[in-house]
């Protein structure tokens, strides 16, 4: 079956400041890359407009409504120190959560082998009712959450490779057996969580935390040895990545000298573990990628190993 990806022009409308990393062209980087003519076989779709109480499977019902109502008419609302909304923010976030379900629905009723979903502003640090680093809505947790309910999933994997730890989807799963979170990432760094030693209520926290200037091979190991027996062992009934490409040795927000190929690598021995427990079921969410360049070989590296190549 074929690789279905998921974006919407609405992505480029979330406005910031000069300066700011987390900026449009990430997404247009990202789709430069995938005119390459090997990327033909991609069943491209637009990501359609949730409603926002579909937010509401992760986050309580005030703090989305509270995020509606904070959406300004024009110029720019700060919700935080480096988190804000411009007047396309809104339409933006809803569009990556309504990509995000609509990828689950896909893979889950057979009709695509896997996915991704290329949308901004990213999702993993947004925690139950907090917004943060860049984050408003965490719409790979929304993807594992509508896939128990829209689907019955009873094992979920959220496997989170961004070098920022994901401590909104930490925060989220904590107390909860149903999904295993398992990450990688550079520590110290923002935002300060993902201890090996955080290990939820469940234990179904998994972190295992890389050094800066940790190079793919050491990314590896780590991937080999601290997460995929976890995931063997839980066996779920799907896949959703957050897929976070800012741990590539071109970034600029971070210390880690990860390249295209290992994205690559995780990604086929996600897909492997796929093919074994969940039907080969992947949907893997964009989260953060500041090197316009080594965001957009990561992508095509990733993309690349989605359609099996």
């Amino acid at each position: 079956m074929s690789t279905l990806y998921m974006s919407h022009p609405a992505a480029l409308d979330h406005e910031i400041p000069p300066g700011h990393p987390e900026r449009p062209d990430r997404i247009r980087a990202i789709e430069r890359a995938l005119e390459d003519e090997r990327f033909a076989g991609l069943v491209r779709g637009l990501a359609p407009l949730a409603e926002a109480e579909v937010a509401t499977l992760v986050h309580p019902a005030a703090y989305v409504e509270a995020i509606v109502a904070a959406s300004p008419a024009e110029g720019y609302v700060q919700i935080d120190s480096d988190t804000l909304m411009s007047p396309g923010t809104l339409e933006a976030c809803l569009r990556a959560v309504g990509g995000a379900v609509h990828a689950v629905d896909a893979v889950m009723a057979g009709e695509c082998a896997n996915a991704f979903v290329a949308m901004r502003p990213p999702g993993h640090h947004a925690e139950r009712a907090t917004a943060m680093g860049f984050c408003l809505f965490n719409h790979a947790a929304i993807a594992a959450r509508h896939a128990q309910r829209a689907h019955g999933a009873e094992r979920v994997a959220l496997v989170d490779w961004d070098v920022h730890h994901g401590n909104g989807s930490q925060d989220i799963f904590w107390d909860d057996a149903s999904v295993l979170y398992a990450s990688t990432h550079q520590m110290p760094l923002f935002p300060g969580s993902g201890a090996a030693s955080e290990r939820g209520a469940r234990d179904t926290i998994v972190n295992v935390p890389l050094r800066p200037n940790d190079d793919g091979a050491v990314f590896r190991e780590a991937f080999e040895a601290g997460i995929l027996p976890r995931l063997e062992a839980f066996r779920p009934d799907i896949v959703i990545i957050s897929a976070g490409f800012d741990a590539h040795r071109l970034d600029p927000l971070a210390n880690l000298r990860l390249d295209d190929a290992d994205f690559a690598w995780a990604t086929r021995k996600l897909m492997d573990l796929a093919d074994r427990h969940a039907g080969g079921r992947i949907v893997s969410v964009l989260e953060g990628g500041y090197s316009l360049d080594g965001l957009a070989r990561s992508a095509a590296a990733h993309v690349d190993a989605l359609l099996g190549r």
